[in-house]
């Protein structure tokens, strides 16, 4: 079975159109969840639950004060995507410059 990677979480709580409407509207500030749920156009127990997901995978943190809990973006859960993303590329370009090299090798064989 493969090692589930922390990034897996992340690009599972991507994958919803919801949550990336969440996380692109806190990228400008932070926001109460009923601003939320009315951007949405959904329920506060749905965008509590979008948010509970987004929370498990350290891309948001809230905060209760009082009757009001307010979100703003956790950067932990997109360093955690982007180091694996960085990671593919790096495995990608090595493969491809081999590549490369083999081709290069090739037609110097052929034209000689």
């Amino acid at each position: 079975m493969l090692k589930r990677e922390a990034a897996d979480g992340v690009f599972h709580a991507l994958a919803d159109a919801n949550r990336r409407a969440v996380i692109e509207r806190l990228t400008r500030g932070p926001a109460t969840v009923s601003e939320l749920a009315a951007q949405l156009g959904v329920t506060v127990a749905a965008t509590v639950q979008h948010l509970q997901v987004l929370q498990d995978n350290e891309l948001v943190r809230s905060e209760k004060v009082g009757r009001v809990r307010t979100c703003q973006i956790d950067p932990a859960g997109l360093r955690n995507a982007e180091a694996w993303l960085q990671r593919q590329r790096t495995a990608w370009e090595h493969r491809l410059d081999r590549l490369g090299a083999v081709l290069d090798d090739q037609t110097e064989e052929s034209g000689s």
